[in-house]
């Protein structure tokens, strides 16, 4: 009896479960071709987004119009970003202010074009001879530096998320060779974050210019050397045609983020589930740029240098020169900015947390597979 009175419960439950189950697929058969259930009643919402790059540059720009493309079509087209090229609405290196003082809702750019407002900025995008690209992802995500950039963030009124990354890039464009710390004495090269200061211990004039004026400068001999990103992006922007060398390695950028800065009070009014759509393109995002450059470099590389471009590496004594007033300067930034001093020790920690692995598995299958292709 029972056993035969706790089947005739479960039945009803059962039974009670299936009708409650029939009420959401009512309740939403309006939006039934809708691409997910919409928990923010479909509010309608517009972004204005200015980028710090130019539209033909379709890796770095692009990035911000492929989060754009994901939220419209995960949310039927009721979550929109109108994204505009630098210069449009604010120089490419203004991007944050007007983001900061809601002129604009948000910005795809690179953090470490706000040194000047704090050298702490850096580190979300990359320092040199800090992590490659598979690094700086995973502190962002997997380990504490998004949440640990976000006490910086703060304090300029956004929210930032990485939407893209370059992985290692290539070590800029000379007029002249260097073998020695004597040439880069006076060298006037435009380079952007913490590499600048990096330049200037060692006597060069270091420069922040956006990308689409560094052709110019080079061209008018306002600068001797620049450095952008790598084969794709500095093919396009014509380097080879006026400056001879090409070095590597960018040891100032093994594997930068991207970011998108959104006004925090904008970010806040936001509806839940569109905050986790908008995070989702942005993870995207940082995936897409990533594999396109992948796919593209190498032919880029191979075309520059069939116009007679002279591909070189940097010195192992320069580069140890650089590598140790790098870390010199961190030393010095962390003595006199607690926020670079605090952050800056969580991504020590996961660098070298990190390359303990690196050291056994990736680099040498790397180099392995590199002399043996």
């Amino acid at each position: 009896m029972k056993k035969a009175t706790r089947t005739i419960k479960r039945r009803e439950a059962l039974s009670l479960m299936g009708a409650a189950s029939l009420l959401p697929a009512a309740a939403y058969a309006e939006n039934i071709s809708s691409p997910y259930i919409q928990t923010s009643a479909g509010k309608t919402v517009k972004w204005t987004v200015t980028s710090s790059f130019p539209k033909s540059l379709d890796t770095l720009y692009g990035g911000a119009e492929y989060v754009a493309r994901q939220v419209a079509a995960m949310t039927d087209n009721k979550f929109q970003i109108s994204v505009f090229a630098a210069g449009e609405l604010a120089p490419a290196l203004g991007a944050l202010d007007i983001t900061s003082n809601g002129t604009v809702d948000a910005c795809h750019t690179t953090s470490y074009y706000y040194v000047g407002k704090n050298p702490a900025f850096a580190i979300g995008s990359c320092l040199p001879f800090g992590m490659n690209a598979r690094q700086q992802i995973g502190w962002m995500t997997a380990g504490n530096g998004l949440e640990t950039m976000q006490s910086l963030y703060d304090d300029y009124n956004i929210v930032g998320f990485p939407a893209g990354n370059t992985g290692a890039q290539m070590g800029g464009w000379l007029r002249k060779e260097l073998n020695t710390i004597e040439d880069v004495k006076g060298l006037k090269i435009r380079i952007g974050g913490l590499a600048g200061e990096v330049f200037q211990k060692i006597g060069a004039i270091p420069q922040q210019i956006a990308g689409s004026d560094i052709y110019p400068a080079l061209e008018k001999g306002v600068i001797d050397a620049a450095e952008w990103v790598g084969p794709y992006d500095d093919e396009k922007l014509g380097f080879h045609k006026i400056v001879p060398y090409y070095y590597y390695p960018g040891w100032w950028e093994g594997g930068p983020n991207i970011h998108f800065f959104v006004n925090k009070t904008v970010w806040e009014e936001l509806p839940k589930d569109y905050q986790h759509i908008f995070k989702s393109a942005c993870t995207g995002a940082t995936l897409d740029m990533l594999t396109k450059y992948d796919a593209l470099n190498g032919d880029a590389l191979r075309r520059i240098a069939a116009t007679g471009t002279k591909i070189k590496k940097y010195p192992e004594n320069l580069l140890k020169s650089f590598y140790n007033v790098a870390f010199g300067l961190y030393e010095e930034l962390s003595l006199n900015n607690d926020i670079f001093a605090a952050i800056y020790k969580e991504h020590e920690a996961f660098r070298k947390k990190t390359m303990l692995s690196y050291r056994f598995s990736d680099a040498h299958f790397d180099h392995f597979m590199i002399n043996n292709s």
